[in-house]
């Protein structure tokens, strides 16, 4: 049976960073995912997820400058010392944070650089980071974007993903699904998750169209998670949306989630 963390940087963003975990435990949550922890000291987070109980699942690797509009530098030729700096960086907090994977955001490619050599910086870096993250426990995964949210994000398709780790050839390195993404990008979502399940490490969630709640757009969430409970995925589904109005407003379609999930297993 999967389950469910809260992804703090898009819900409970009624409170501030830090009160976010209490919002969350008390919600129900019992994982929690973010972007970024690096506004905060390792020992400050640490402190919230034991006081709430809470697992902290996943965040990114340092991304660039994030208020400028990077959304990673995985793919940026003249970027290496910075993304090897930012690997030791997550280190330092995974290993404060217990937390087990790590994310690799691939960036927008930059003007003036081809599909080849971005191609190989990402395999480079991801190669790199595989390696020194498994010296230490810690899983890298990678997460294919949508080019409508983010126009020119490099890597933003599964199979565009799965040939590239073949490239990288590290047994350390996963894909991140986000359905909301992979919506709007190849759709075909239950046949994806299941041809690929033994790669996929971490499943991320919003629906579509305005990457709110489930419930709110097109996709078939009950009919997802029925599915991915039957494939055998117990890991993470990040709930990484926009809440159409306030979170706690919106946490309706979790309810119904975990119990019919919970009526799979128990039927009687």
């Amino acid at each position: 049976m999967p389950k469910f963390a809260a992804n703090l940087s898009m819900l409970f963003t009624e409170e501030d960073f830090l009160d976010r975990f209490k919002a969350a435990a008390g919600a129900g949550f019992k994982g929690v995912e973010y972007l970024f922890p690096y506004d905060y000291e390792p020992g400050q987070i640490k402190e919230r997820l034991e006081a709430n109980g809470l697992t902290q699942v996943l965040f990114n690797l340092p991304a660039g400058d994030w208020g400028a509009g990077e959304r990673g530098i995985g793919c940026h030729p003249d970027r290496l010392e910075e993304f090897r700096a930012g690997v030791d960086r997550a280190i330092k907090y995974a290993k404060v944070l217990g937390n087990t994977q790590v994310n690799c955001l691939a960036g927008i490619k930059p003007d003036g650089v081809s599909d080849d050599e971005a191609r190989k910086t990402l395999a480079d870096n991801l190669r790199f980071a595989a390696d020194k993250l498994a010296a230490e426990g810690i899983l890298l995964i990678a997460e294919p974007v949508n080019t409508r949210d983010i126009p020119g994000f490099f890597l933003n398709r599964t199979e565009q993903a799965l040939a590239l780790f073949d490239e990288v050839g590290s047994d350390n390195l996963k894909l991140q699904y986000d359905i909301y993404h992979m919506q709007i990008m190849e759709g075909d979502l239950a046949p994806t998750l299941e041809t690929h399940l033994d790669r996929i490490a971490h499943v991320q969630l919003a629906d579509n169209p305005g990457r709110h709640e489930p419930g709110t757009g097109e996709i078939n969430y009950p009919f997802l998670f029925a599915h991915i409970d039957r494939l055998g995925y117990d890991g993470w589904i990040g709930c990484e949306y926009k809440p159409k109005a306030s979170t706690t407003e919106g946490l309706g379609w979790l309810d119904g989630a975990l119990s019919a999930l919970r009526q799979r297993i128990h039927p009687y």
